[in-house]
């Protein structure tokens, strides 16, 4: 097993769950909890390919961030419009848009290579170990990646926009006081991260898997990424060494099925899988499943540093917000 490969390989597929994350991070820090990426993601990356393929990749691009934006933007309307419950709106969205990826994809053609250009960084990519894993052959998404987190950080902690988000997500009345429209930086950050959510998806299609495979494209990439908003503590470079680490381990589980990866303690010629492989091929779904039983504690939430208004309906004037 060559490991500056696997570990490239992690950088490949953890900007899939990086891209959604921070979307995801935007709405929740605003105070909009959005189960829905899984669908938006689905949209996005159907979107993408049909467009990408048929007329330019980098409308397609666009026109998967519009499709992801436009659903976000209905849970929009259902939860700070309608102020029904987030998570129920969330999970409807998933069904909507994997739905509507599905049978709107029906009949687009498999692929046949990246519609994204390939990019190896000159004297960067010749830095021993770091050059190989961070800046060579790695498609021109993982690169905003790497521009994205930095971004996201200076915009949330270091600028007036982000004092209004933050404000909006941990004491939205307060923020109305002094002049802040709560309503509307809400449908901003949700769509926002429904727009990432639909660019997540389209490099899945257009990049890091080509072609539009609508039964294997996305298992549960949506439920990971919102899973990583909570493990990275709702900050944008732990949320990134997570979505890298994930992405990481699920490549490892494919080398170690070749028996020579393996310690021949480990590996029985007598059985089809290696048992390791089992236990990694889990491994990003436990770790969902432990993060959101962990964040479902009020207590737990409050300690890991979630935004205090986060699933709380705003209704101005109303005491308790």
């Amino acid at each position: 097993m060559n490991l500056e490969l696997a570990l490239a390989a992690g950088i490949s597929g953890g900007t899939l769950f990086l891209i959604a994350a921070i979307g995801e991070l935007f709405a929740e820090r605003s105070g909009i909890l959005n189960l829905g990426v899984q669908g938006m993601m689905f949209v996005g990356a159907m979107v993408g390919f049909w467009i990408g393929s048929d007329v330019n990749p980098w409308l397609g691009l666009l026109l998967a961030m519009a499709a992801g934006a436009l659903l976000a933007g209905l849970h929009g309307v259902v939860t700070i419009h309608l102020q029904a419950n987030q998570i129920v709106s969330g999970l409807a969205l998933t069904f909507l848009g994997s739905g509507l990826a599905v049978v709107l994809g029906d009949g687009l053609a498999p692929g046949s290579g990246p519609l994204l250009p390939v990019i190896t960084v000159p004297l960067l990519s010749q830095i021993p170990v770091i050059g190989v894993v961070f800046f060579t052959g790695h498609s021109i998404l993982v690169y905003v990646g790497y521009l994205l987190v930095p971004l996201t950080s200076i915009w949330i902690f270091r600028t007036r926009p982000g004092l209004h988000l933050r404000a909006v997500g941990e004491q939205p009345s307060a923020a109305d006081a002094l002049g802040v429209n709560v309503y509307r930086q809400r449908y901003f950050y949700t769509m926002l991260g429904g727009a990432l959510a639909g660019l997540a998806g389209a490099y899945m299609t257009m990049s890091l898997v080509p072609g539009w495979h609508a039964n294997v494209t996305f298992i549960a990439q949506g439920w990971i990424a919102v899973a990583l908003v909570i493990f990275g503590q709702w900050k944008p470079g732990r949320t990134a060494f997570g979505a890298y680490m994930v992405a990481f381990v699920s490549r490892l589980a494919l080398d170690l099925q070749d028996p020579n990866a393996l310690p021949e303690w480990i590996y029985n010629p007598f059985y089809e899988y290696q048992p390791a492989t089992f236990f990694l091929n889990m491994a990003p779904y436990v770790l969902v499943i432990l993060v959101l039983v962990f964040a479902a504690r009020e207590a737990n939430r409050k300690r890991i540093g979630a935004p205090a208004a986060l699933g709380t309906p705003y209704v101005r004037g109303e005491r308790g917000h």
